[in-house]
């Protein structure tokens, strides 16, 4: 897989790779975390499935996304976008109204970015973010005994995107779960706050942008401990069995972008959760990751993960 390739050269090749890894860097020095996502045309989206408004919130969104995974507040947020010659200023117009939407709905502030003509639309976000408290968020992070929990449904996302390259406009639930995607900001200020007021110094986070299963596969990577997942107790929209009955098992693990938070949390915080707001769907085990079954995780993910490139 070519991004696990090129994220292992550039690992190699930087004489300090240490904040490199997880969704968001934390910056001791400022307090801050920073991330940083880009969508393009043709690979993330296209134009005739989404317009400039819509395209613009998910934009922000996702970014977001990557600080609730971090365990911080969002606050600010620059924009780049980068656009061929056949976009007129409406493109433009719309593309900032979906930005105002987003930034007042999680109350950000747009600091900066840049404009720039391309060969197609390219959005790239840089949002930045203050930790809610010292509690320490990693991939690595999780440990035997944790309960794995996420904050919503998977596999909507997928199958609100098969509909659109069907040319479908039904359900719609399914559809606008793909095209506006949701940061779970809140949920992740109640674990964030749950950890803080029990102790608990450590926990393992993560969204699920590229699949559940590739979030699954990296926290139990990054910690070097098997996952015991009931794929029975995974949350599911309805509407996406009823809608695709042949193909939900494998959007719900495979499929992408649904955009909720993946955690491995001590029992303490599970026990003090909203069992009907973060859903269990498994445990750490004790089994250590021998580099036989890391091969065979790996080959798996590399077969059935999204493809970047």
């Amino acid at each position: 897989m070519k991004e696990l390739e090129y994220l292992d050269i550039i690992n190699k090749t930087l004489s300090d790779s240490s904040l490199l890894g997880d969704d968001c860097a934390y910056l001791k020095e400022f307090d801050i975390c920073i991330t940083q996502d880009t969508l393009v045309e043709g690979v993330h989206f296209m134009l005739n499935t989404t317009d400039a408004l819509t395209l613009a919130q998910k934009a922000v969104n996702v970014n977001l996304s990557d600080l609730a995974a971090a365990g911080a507040e969002p606050l600010y947020i620059t924009i780049s976008l980068s656009l061929p010659k056949n976009i007129d200023k409406n493109f433009v117009e719309e593309f900032y109204k979906g930005v105002q939407i987003a930034i007042s709905k999680y109350k950000v502030k747009v600091a900066g970015g840049d404009l720039t003509g391309a060969d197609k639309v390219f959005v790239s976000i840089c949002a930045i973010g203050k930790k809610y408290n010292t509690v320490k968020v990693s991939r690595n992070c999780a440990k035997p005994d944790d309960i794995i929990v996420v904050t919503g449904t998977h596999g909507s996302s997928a199958g609100g995107l098969k509909l659109l390259f069907e040319e479908k406009k039904q359900p719609e639930e399914l559809i606008n779960k793909h095209l506006l995607p949701a940061a779970q900001i809140e949920k992740s200020e109640i674990i964030m706050q749950t950890a803080f007021e029990n102790g608990i110094k450590n926990i393992a986070m993560m969204d699920s942008s590229d699949g559940l299963a590739d979030a699954i596969y990296k926290l139990s990577t990054g910690c070097g401990y098997l996952f015991d997942i009931d794929c029975a107790s995974i949350p599911v929209d309805t509407t996406l069995k009823n809608t695709f009955p042949d193909e939900w098992k494998n959007f719900v693990m495979w499929g992408g972008e649904d955009f909720q938070l993946v955690c491995c949390l001590d029992k303490k915080i599970y026990e003090k959760l909203d069992k009907t707001k973060f859903f269990k769907i498994g445990k750490v085990c004790d089994k250590k990751i021998t580099k036989e079954i890391a091969a065979k995780l790996k080959q798996e993910f590399e077969n059935k993960s999204f493809k970047h490139f």
